[in-house]
């Protein structure tokens, strides 16, 4: 599995994108007015954002207060400390985290039942794999201090206890989480909108020149928002 999990992480980002995809494969919905009625369509909305929006919560707390350095060199696994402050005083793992829970999130959304049980599966023994592989590298850099952070951090899960006093007692850095984000956030919203507005044409009363002009609208704000952070990152007037 470690092997499996050096692979995948060279290709990690673009494993999100191509999930991302995947959202609009044809599939027989979770949810149906058959089984849930004519508001069917309120289940998989108000649950699918709910999970979603908790994923990216997860990793804006995250990335704002210690962020992790491991981009990895050459496509392979790299760390230069072993980062325990923040957020990954209570879980390893709390950016893949958020992660799964905003593609589960967004599986629920799109209410298909392939990608919530095959996709999604499969999202999550690849996840397995990379972790498998980064923590083998960790080991072998840093050794007990690796082992110690191990016996008392949870993998997946999140230890509760003090997680109240971590975050109120470090600084929040809004930057970093704006410029290190912004591209997964400007993918992650766009998808949400798309979703909602062609899965559930009940929503704009099945009238596509309203849909149509939601998007003319929405879309540009996006792009320009998301144009204006890239370009104050790359211009350095914003930094972290």
């Amino acid at each position: 599995m470690i092997s499996i999990g050096n692979f995948f992480f060279k290709y990690r980002n673009l494993l999100f994108i191509v999930l991302y995809l995947a959202l609009f494969i044809p599939s027989p919905p979770l949810f149906s007015e058959n089984r849930f009625g004519p508001g069917y369509f309120w289940w998989p909305i108000v649950f699918g954002l709910i999970i979603t929006f908790k994923g990216q919560f997860i990793r804006a707390l995250t990335i704002g207060l210690a962020y992790i350095v491991r981009g990895g060199k050459d496509g392979k696994v790299y760390a230069e400390g072993l980062v325990t402050e923040g957020i990954f005083a209570h879980c390893r793992n709390p950016l893949y985290v958020g992660n799964i829970l905003m593609l589960a999130g967004v599986g629920i959304l799109a209410n298909s039942l392939y990608y919530t049980l095959i996709v999604l599966p499969l999202f999550l023994f690849i996840y397995q794999c990379i972790v498998l592989a980064e923590e083998h590298f960790l080991k072998n850099k840093f050794g007990e201090a690796f082992d110690e952070y191990c016996s008392r951090v949870p993998r997946w899960f999140f230890r509760l206890r003090g997680l109240y006093v971590t975050v109120r007692s470090m600084r929040y850095n809004w930057k970093r989480y704006l410029l290190k984000e912004h591209t997964t956030f400007f993918i992650w919203i766009t998808g949400i909108l798309l979703i909602i507005l062609f899965k559930y044409p009940h929503l704009t009363q099945h009238n596509a020149g309203f849909r149509n002009s939601i998007l003319a609208w929405i879309i540009p704000l996006l792009a320009v928002a998301y144009g204006l952070i890239r370009y104050l990152k790359k211009s350095g007037l914003v930094r972290e």
